[in-house]
């Protein structure tokens, strides 16, 4: 039987399936957490290691290498663990590269590029990264998350989505709202009005349409209100029902879980998905009439999205499209 990539999809690049969740971590002990909790959940989150702000000023290169050590280690078992490097401005992001390529260019899950200003700079970090995979014999090509947090970055968002290797655009809520000078009031870093303020309605909306124009995917901004998993919750449903955001950063444990569990499929839609993908499957992809409803081909395509993206949220998925599809 053919399965779903093959007859679904030609040559052209397709939008990622990875996890809904990113979880940030910026210094040994918070990172070896991370892992821990990975192990412990499964693999349902990536975790970001900070070197931008995690390292103390004067110890960048100490901090690189820690991370380094780390994610080279056993605690690193699911190999989805990126790194947040520093911007292009920093005297030190191709120190960053230089130290973590031959350590862990083999396994990093993802470099992350913060506050940039343009698409330009941009390029000229990721062909420096594609550079120095090459020069280490790493032959894989390494995914890319860019920040949108500046003017510059929003007015580029298309250029930048565009650039070989980008496989997400984050939105830097803070620095954005920083970046307003004032004119964004400090309470509009929270819900509702980081959701319902025109300037940062417009921005969320506009980076992801870029970014989905673009096959990349849009990840959504912290939730500020560490000690609140149902805040959480519904900033990362709303993110996802009304924004269209397929990821969220996380920053304290107890926000994972809620991350996750509001951005996972409706399990009805799974069944209808599994139902309407076997029957394609076995009529050779050709039109089937599912439930009264006429599917081919286009809603082929979005159930298969949207399986994809139950299972690797963990999700049971019923055990013949399990077979099928996935095993």
């Amino acid at each position: 039987m053919v399965h779903p990539n093959t007859a679904l999809f030609n040559a052209e690049k397709q939008l990622p399936v990875i996890p809904s969740c990113e979880h940030f971590a910026g210094n040994e002990k918070l990172i070896t957490k991370a892992l821990e909790l990975q192990d412990k959940f499964g693999p349902i989150f990536d975790i970001t290691c900070d070197c931008e702000d995690g390292a103390q000023a004067g110890k960048e290169k100490e901090h690189a290498e820690m991370i380094a050590r780390v994610l080279s280690s056993d605690l690193n078992k699911h190999n989805m663990a990126g790194v947040r490097i520093h911007d292009y401005s920093h005297d030190h992001w191709r120190a960053d590269i230089d130290i973590l390529m031959p350590a862990i260019g083999d396994r990093v899950a993802y470099f992350t590029l913060p506050k940039t200003n343009n698409a330009v700079n941009i390029q000229e970090m990721v062909d420096y990264i594609k550079a120095k995979a090459k020069e280490h014999g790493i032959e894989r090509e390494i995914p890319i998350h860019v920040l949108i947090e500046t003017h510059g970055a929003l007015k580029e968002a298309w250029e930048i989505a565009a650039i070989e290797w980008v496989q997400v655009l984050d939105f830097g809520m803070m620095d954005f709202v920083s970046d307003h000078q004032g004119a964004i009031p400090a309470s509009c870093m929270r819900s509702p009005g980081q959701f319902e303020h025109p300037l940062l309605a417009r921005a969320k909306v506009d980076m992801v349409t870029a970014a989905l124009a673009n096959n990349v995917v849009p990840s959504h901004n912290v939730t500020l209100d560490l000690k609140n998993p149902y805040q959480t919750y519904k900033d990362a449903e709303r993110a996802r029902n009304d924004f269209g955001f397929l990821r969220m950063w996380s920053i304290y444990p107890t926000q994972i879980k809620s991350i996750v569990d509001a951005m996972k499929p409706d399990y009805s839609e799974v069944n209808d998905a599994c139902n309407i993908l076997i029957a394609a499957q076995d009529n050779h992809w050709g039109p089937i009439q599912y439930d009264g409803e006429l599917h081919d081909r286009a809603t082929y395509r979005y159930y298969w999205q949207l399986l994809q993206r139950a299972q690797v949220t963990g999700l049971d998925i019923p055990q013949e499209a399990q077979k099928r599809f996935f095993d």
